[in-house]
């Protein structure tokens, strides 16, 4: 769900080379990503000094933890190395300060950090995601990733999520390769979405009506990825991840899209490597819900990526028998 490309923080629609990844910043906060902007990397301060320059021009929280969440993203890179070497272990943020590299334990502790400095209510919460296809119903031995939540007022409604870690970049697959690029759908996240693609500890800060109720379900489901936030994707169909059909019976796929959406077109894109191959399919598209079928024609195990207009939405694993 990848081109390189040198990353610049901007509020405009391209923030890298790369079509898959790009995406549209909210014009909401403009006035905070331009002051962010302009500080630069603030690399001779500590991190009591940094959250302080960040939030003091802003009286309003969601600005504050914005600027934060801002900062961070264009100044912390993803330690591949370490990721893969020791996992999601405890950092603190002094070590990411210092290296400007975290683990997304790293991310969420040092933005947790910055927002308690600004006298916001802010925890981390540790738990899993899926990082590819392969791992549908492939259960981590321990959790991979840690995330916050920020309280901005009394009610349950007033929580929101935040992923630093996922809003600062991407990696290639293998986890090798970290390429920065600005993503604020991680930003006061959409609930529904957000708790597809993760799945906490602890169930209590599993905010809003919806989510999995256990590891088990939630590495059932198909893979969701960034776009499905742009597409406002829910009530997707096949429910499982793993497709288990024959060359002889057709697929039926459907998703809720938001009312809003425009599409031109929609696809599957099959297979890995060499033997990747992209086939549109027809549609209908009636009161936000799109509907297809599709009929695999090759027997084997292979991902299966479901686009809207060229972009990735939801990734499943085909067991396709004759």
């Amino acid at each position: 769900m990848k081109q390189l490309l040198q990353f610049s923080f901007c509020c405009i629609l391209t923030l890298t080379g790369n079509p898959s990844k790009a995406q549209v910043v909210n014009n909401r906060y403009k006035t905070v990503d331009e002051y962010v902007k302009s500080l630069g990397s603030l690399d001779t301060l500590n991190m009591g000094t940094i959250s302080y320059i960040l939030t003091k021009k802003f009286p309003d929280n969601a600005d504050k933890v914005r600027a934060i969440f801002d900062w961070i993203a264009c100044n912390i890179s993803l330690d591949c190395k370490a990721v893969k070497n020791g996992g999601n272990e405890k950092m603190v943020s002094d070590d990411v300060l210092k290296t400007r590299k975290a683990n997304p334990n790293g991310y969420a502790a040092l933005f947790q950090d910055m927002c308690s400095v600004a006298k916001i209510r802010c925890l981390t919460v540790d738990g899993y995601t899926k990082k590819n296809a392969e791992q549908i119903t492939d259960v981590p031995d321990e959790m991979n990733h840690t995330w916050a939540v920020v309280q901005l007022g009394q009610s349950p409604e007033t929580w929101y999520y935040v992923d630093p870690a996922s809003g600062s970049g991407y990696t290639d697959e293998k986890m090798t390769v970290f390429t920065r690029s600005f993503n604020d759908s991680y930003f006061f996240a959409d609930k529904a979405i957000f708790n597809f693609q993760h799945f906490p500890d602890n169930l209590a800060w599993q905010l809003g009506s919806s989510g999995a109720k256990s590891t088990h379900d939630f590495f059932s489901w198909p893979l969701v990825k960034d776009y499905a936030y742009e597409f406002g994707i829910s009530n997707f169909s096949p429910i499982t991840g793993l497709i288990k059909t024959s060359t002889k019976k057709p697929v039926q796929f459907s998703f809720k899209a938001s009312s809003n959406t425009k599409i031109d077109i929609v696809a599957l894109q099959i297979g890995v490597d060499k033997k990747k191959r992209t086939k549109t399919v027809d549609y209908t598209f009636n009161s936000g819900l799109v509907s297809f079928s599709y009929k695999f024609d090759e027997e084997d195990n292979y991902p299966v990526t479901v686009l809207i207009n060229n972009k990735p939405v939801l990734g499943y694993i085909a067991e396709i028998a004759e």
